[in-house]
């Protein structure tokens, strides 16, 4: 198995200088956080894993250079480039990632912009990675798609390559659904769309991952159970893996000769102050004005602390390029002037502040010479340095302040926690810190240390290629029941070589797709020209079974030679003659539900009652999802707690609750005909919870096949109505001369 891990930039970047192309190692916490797990496949003795990592190598690169250029970063880095043009990065990169996705799904809408250029240039850019992956794709890859920038790319890669087992993380938060639909309807459906071309799709935090679950539900109509989504022939997973981090490099930092070189010349320089870390890359959703309010709200109360305690603030360079990020640079500059202006003395500075990339050595050095972090992002997907800083915490002290609305938060739960918009909490929170006990703070990294030690890089991305495979192979076993052309030629052989054949055929849902209205899904002329064909047949008997009311299908079928079965088994229809109870039921319950019924019609606009003779059904098809599936659920219990000492069952099918009396389903209507008219084949086709109980009931050797992607008691699966006339239509095309291989 070899792993394709694709990514919007290589973990080697390209740059020019003096008019040559040469290569440095990239930044980020993707790129240090993956390079870690797949530095333990390569150093590890158990594991032979091949990888290629794919993305752009940070420059366009001239035509002439790019083959030289792909075999020297397949050779020294097993990475594959994509190539793109300036404009290109400028409108996909700078544009439609950095000035609508992010500030979208940061929680900062008013920075987002709607520009449909940049979204074609989104859209081409996925396209161009999808074709830079299919170059290299072997039949027994795995594909791990990262980030917010290649949404659309698990779609496409589905398309080319429907059996391989294709990844996605997202390492930003997922929006609320009150945010995400702010984007035009047609970007946020085919981003939803392209993120469910994945088998497996990944979130930091389950709040991540119930906000995709909500937008899936509200804008594609797709439910869900336990995460798991049924689209278009398959199941997708959703999940929760919070990122780690390399524990052991941070940990063992301190021991480092060049980390202890450099802090102790930070130490010799700062004296005896007590000192507060702020590192982060600049970017409006980080808080670092939040937190600079905050510090200087704490100097005004703690006049006491002036001249003992110092900011050493690190802002990394980011996005110069887009106008939100050099006005923040501009406001953080003005008010570390005005703090240190304010509060400052000759021989004193509140805040030291620099802006600038730092690195490792550097970085560690600040870890360990700090006596507390100050990490207060707005809205942050993980917060990697909060995990960092805890790490590096060898001796046990210093105290960690974390916003709320990190990712980290929900592992860090030790950490000061606060609001990071509230000037007022952060405030108190470094004076917390700053009287903390040692014995405390020792106690509280402790804990910390030992889950970030358990659930480190390696572990997360191990569980989730572990989550992703295994899944992968349960869903080939899932689908393995579709019925594909052997089989399909299996059912047509058994049908021409029968004297006596019975069709079970479900109608809403098997034969014809859902419509909002029931009343509108009359059936074509093409399905009733089908249906009379198979009909014809003197061998067969067709018998629509249906949880429909007797004057509708009579309606719709009376004309053809076909038995019935209404109300999902309550009245039945031979051929040539009337109506008939199968069993004696009663109708008398009624009336004390139907005003129950309706009163929760009434909760949910869109939603409304059914009425037949023996059964009451509540659809809910037309409401909005969220609210109607969670009223459903309701109604059920509501229903189950009514109905104790009532003869009736309570059944919930496709977006429907339907009451009806106990001892009557499609199983016991289907016994009826088979014990009338003993058939050498049997075919049955249902869609709904109420056709399981046909497929139980019917004997081995009969073809069961459950329409639509969904556990089953059939033998076999098809996608859609369409591929259940198809089949019906093969049956009737074909002569036993002429059957398939």
């Amino acid at each position: 198995m070899r792993l394709l891990v694709v990514s919007n930039r290589l973990p080697v970047t390209v740059v020019e200088r003096e008019g040559k192309l040469r290569f440095q190692a990239s930044a980020g916490g993707l790129v240090s956080g993956l390079s870690a797990y797949l530095d333990s496949l390569r150093e590890s003795p158990f594991t032979q894993q091949e990888y290629i990592w794919v993305g752009w190598p940070g420059i366009a690169v001239p035509e002439g250079d790019r083959g030289w250029l792909r075999s020297s970063l397949l050779e020294r880095s097993r990475a594959y480039p994509v190539f793109l043009s300036e404009e290109e990065m400028e409108k996909f990169y700078l544009g439609f990632c950095n000035r609508t996705i992010w500030p979208l799904f940061h929680y900062f809408p008013s920075y987002a912009v709607y520009e449909e250029e940049l979204w074609n240039h989104y859209k081409r850019v996925n396209e161009k990675f999808c074709e830079a992956v299919v170059e290299i794709l072997g039949p027994e890859d795995v594909v791990w798609v990262h980030d917010y920038h290649l949404m659309l790319l698990p779609k496409l890669l589905r398309e080319r390559a429907p059996g391989v087992p294709i990844g996605f993380f997202l390492h930003i938060p997922f929006p609320s659904f009150e945010l995400f639909r702010l984007l035009p309807s047609r970007w946020r459906g085919e981003i939803l769309e392209g993120l469910l071309g994945a088998d497996l799709i990944g979130f930091h935090t389950h709040e991540y991952t119930y906000d995709f679950l909500r937008c899936v539900l509200r804008f594609l109509g797709y439910t869900h159970t336990m995460g798991r989504i049924a689209v278009g022939g398959r199941l997708v997973q959703a999940g929760t893996f919070p990122m780690g981090i390399h524990f052991q490099r941070f940990f063992e930092a301190g021991e480092r000769p060049e980390v202890q070189m450099e802090r102790g010349k930070l130490k010799e320089r700062l004296g005896g102050l007590k000192v507060i870390l702020s590192v982060d890359r600049l970017d409006y959703s980080k808080g670092v004005l939040n937190r600079l309010q905050g510090y200087e709200r704490f100097l005004e109360r703690n006049p006491r602390w002036h001249g003992k305690v110092v900011l050493l603030m690190v802002v990394v360079p980011s996005r110069v390029g887009v106008e939100h990020y050099r006005r923040t640079k501009r406001q953080i500059d003005e008010l570390v002037g005005k703090i240190n202006g304010r509060f400052g003395t000759i021989g004193w500075a509140p805040i030291m502040y620099q802006y600038t990339y730092l690195p490792f050595h550097s970085l560690a050095a600040l870890y360990t010479a700090s006596d507390i972090a100050l990490v207060t992002p707005l809205r942050d997907g993980m917060n990697l340095i909060a995990k960092e800083y805890v790490a590096s915490r060898r001796d046990g002290g210093g105290v960690l302040i974390l916003s709320e609305t990190a990712g980290a938060a929900h592992e860090l739960r030790e950490a000061i926690l606060i609001n990071p918009t509230h000037v007022e909490e952060i405030a108190t929170a470094i004076g917390e810190a700053l009287e903390m006990p040692e014995e405390e703070q020792i106690r509280r990294i402790q804990v910390m240390q030992e889950r970030l030690k358990r659930y480190d890089v390696v572990r997360w991305a191990s569980d989730f290629l572990h989550s992703l495979l295994t899944f992968h192979r349960e869903q080939a076993r899932f689908q393995a029941r579709s019925l594909d052309p052997q089989e399909k030629a299996q059912v047509v052989r058994a049908y021409h070589g029968a004297q006596r054949r019975v069709l079970f055929l479900d109608y809403d849902g098997t034969l014809v797709p859902y419509t909002g209205d029931p009343s509108q899904a009359r059936p074509p002329g093409e399905l009733l020209a089908l249906l009379q064909e198979l009909s014809r047949d003197p061998r067969n008997q067709v018998v629509l079974t249906s949880g429909r009311d007797r004057e509708t299908l009579d309606r719709w079928f009376g004309t053809l030679d076909v038995a019935l079965v209404a109300e999902h088994g309550v009245w039945i229809k031979e051929r040539g003659e009337g109506w008939r109870l199968l069993s004696p039921v009663t109708n008398d319950w009624k009336p004390h539900l139907l005003s129950l019924l309706h009163s929760y019609a009434e909760y949910v606009p869109g939603a409304f009652v059914e009425e037949k003779e023996y059964a009451l059904a509540w659809h809910y098809r037309l409401a909005d999802p969220e609210v109607a599936s969670m009223r459903a659920k309701e109604l059920i219990d509501t229903l189950l707690r009514a109905t104790t000492h009532v003869d009736v069952q309570v059944l919930h099918g496709n977006k429907v609750v339907e009451v009806r009396p106990i001892g009557v389903d499609k199983g016991r209507a289907a016994l009826y005909f088979l014990h009338k008219t003993p058939s050498d084949f049997i075919l049955a086709m249902g869609d709904d919870r109420a056709d399981e109980d046909l497929f139980a009931s019917l004997p081995q050797e009969a073809f069961t096949i459950r329409v639509g992607l969904a556990p089953s008691q059939a033998k076999f699966s098809l996608r859609d109505p369409s591929e259940a006339q198809n089949l019906l239509a093969h049956l009737t095309a074909l002569s036993p001369g002429h059957l398939p291989l």
